[in-house]
């Protein structure tokens, strides 16, 4: 019967640490140790860290002005796409659109009423 259970013990251990996690300290502990060949008799994977265990990490000052800058950036295109569709509608009705540019030709004073382009 102890030879049995010997043999067994590996298994019974993988199938109740599977069934049962370690979530405190000591028994995740004694699970780490297993995971070196310390006190276990099997190797497997080490478990990967949860990231909702480790403290909230805010981004740098860097991270910050990088995110804002691609924000701005997205937000500056998205106004450029809406001013060149708006002036396409504008201009498939007949109506004139100040829209410019950076580079254009012509200013927005060269939409008002009664200048000759």
């Amino acid at each position: 019967m102890r030879k049995t259970i010997r043999r067994l013990r590996p298994a019974i251990e993988h199938l109740l640490e599977s069934l049962f996690p370690a979530t405190g300290r000591r028994r995740a502990e004694q699970l780490g140790n297993a995971h070196r060949g310390g006190q276990g008799h099997w190797q497997s994977e080490p478990t990967p860290v949860d990231p909702w265990s480790l403290p909230w990490r805010s981004p740098s000052k860097e991270e910050a002005a990088e995110i804002f800058a691609r924000q701005a950036a997205a937000a500056e295109e998205a106004k450029r796409t809406r001013d060149r569709r708006r002036a396409a509608v504008l201009a498939d009705m007949g109506q004139d659109y100040p829209y410019t540019y950076e580079g254009a030709p012509f200013g927005p004073d060269a939409f008002r009423e009664g200048v000759a382009a």
